[in-house]
């Protein structure tokens, strides 16, 4: 079986000058080992690596979460309501005078003299009507007052005769009461016609549109050509309308806790938001007397002068008065949370979470609020809180300036993840 010739015919090498060594079973066992040693290494370096990233990858996670579960609020602390010595108050501005001028009469608008800003003496011409149905009924009344005239006349000299016969007994007294009679019916017949011509006169001078006040044009509502109407009939809407704008009367809603504290004579001082810096002086003139049961508030009116004109009818103001609110505690108007059990405020404690508070409301001045019940003075009270906040969440106060760059910081973070 080991014949050279053999192995020679099969082309294996027997000897080391005839071929290449085959490695021995040994040799190859041993580097099959290492082969496989190598790849586990590297299956479980693998491995390792996957594992790592996956736990660094869940603990980043977890922070980022926990760091976009974190709420940003700003917070505000009370402030003593009249803490001053004042309570400001919304007013809106109205003319002393404001007359919308209606037609009298029916027709067509001519013409019209004036528009909306222009400055109007009191009986000065605005516009002018043309009446044609109310010129035929006065031409109508003006005849049927010249024909009960002649009647008259006759009906007169009728009964003058009637007498003159009657003291002669040349006709019975019977008939001298028929004639005097004919004529007191013919004469109040001509009263009747008088009155009727006079009132259709008065109509016809309605188609002369007047101010019947001094003061600005602030509504122009009619153009050449239009038809107008009695008093409010048809459109119901005004031709013009006029306003004194010196001086100028503001109603306030004075709280009915404040009601005591106003007196007529009063001084009110009177700003507007538009004209930064400036305060115009009011007088109390006048009070209702009465609260008000639908919003418990005495209405007040005050006095202001214009004589500059920088005050405009119709402008939004704040007025304050002078008035002693101890007690109350007050809070801006976008802290209140309405909830099915009534108004909360909520409150962040020490250890940075929320509590909400029930608060009792003395008055709803706009921008703020007065609480006279459930707030402290130390409290710190979340602005424009979210509706899903609730008792126990932990929040971080950050200044209000800083509260959009927060919530831009929280957007960015859910954006990488």
């Amino acid at each position: 079986m080991n014949d050279p010739q053999h192995h020679s015919s099969l082309d294996i090498a027997v000897g080391g000058e005839q071929g290449m060594d085959l490695p021995g079973r040994a040799q190859a066992g041993k580097r099959a080992r290492i082969a496989v040693i190598v790849v586990a290494l590297l299956l479980a370096a693998g491995a390792t690596r996957t594992i790592v990233s996956n736990v660094m990858n869940a603990r980043h996670l977890a922070a980022v979460t926990q760091q976009n579960a974190k709420q940003y609020v700003s917070v505000v602390q009370p402030v003593a309501a009249g803490a001053d010595g004042r309570i400001t108050l919304p007013g809106t501005l109205r003319g002393y005078v404001e007359a919308p001028i209606y037609s009298r009469a029916n027709g067509y608008v001519r013409k019209w003299y004036v528009d909306i800003g222009a400055h109007v003496q009191q009986g000065q011409l605005l516009a002018e009507i043309d009446t044609p149905e109310i010129d035929q009924e006065l031409a109508q009344a003006q005849a049927q007052r010249d024909q009960s005239a002649s009647t008259l006349a006759l009906a007169k000299t009728s009964f003058d005769r009637a007498q003159q016969l009657r003291q002669r007994d040349a006709v019975s007294q019977q008939e001298l009461d028929d004639r005097q009679g004919a004529y007191n019916q013919d004469t109040a017949n001509l009263a009747a016609a008088d009155a009727n011509v006079r009132r259709l006169r008065e109509m016809k001078s309605f188609q002369r549109i007047v101010a019947p006040i001094a003061g600005v044009i602030t509504q122009r509502n009619i153009d050449i050509g239009d038809l107008v109407n009695a008093g409010n009939g048809g459109a119901g809407r005004a031709l013009f309308a006029i306003a004194q704008s010196d001086p100028l009367r503001l109603y306030l809603d004075v709280p009915q806790t404040y009601a005591n504290q106003v007196s007529v004579g009063q001084h009110v001082s009177v700003t507007e938001q538009e004209l930064a810096g400036v305060t115009f002086d009011g007088t109390v003139t006048r009070t209702a007397q009465a609260i008000d049961v639908a919003t418990r508030t005495l209405q007040v009116e005050i006095t202001l002068p214009n004589h500059d004109g920088r005050l405009l009818p119709g402008a939004y103001v704040q007025a304050a008065l002078q008035t002693d609110s101890k007690g109350l505690l007050t809070v801006p108007g976008n802290t209140l949370l309405f909830r099915a059990e009534g108004p909360r405020l909520a409150v962040v404690n020490a250890q940075g979470k929320v509590e909400l508070k029930p608060v009792e409301i003395a008055q709803d001045l706009g921008r703020t609020l007065e609480i006279s019940r459930g707030l402290d003075p130390g409290d710190r009270v979340v602005l424009n809180p979210s509706d899903s906040i609730a008792n126990g969440d932990s929040v971080v106060v950050v200044a209000p300036g800083k509260r959009g760059a927060a919530g831009a910081g929280n957007a960015a973070r859910r954006g990488a993840t």
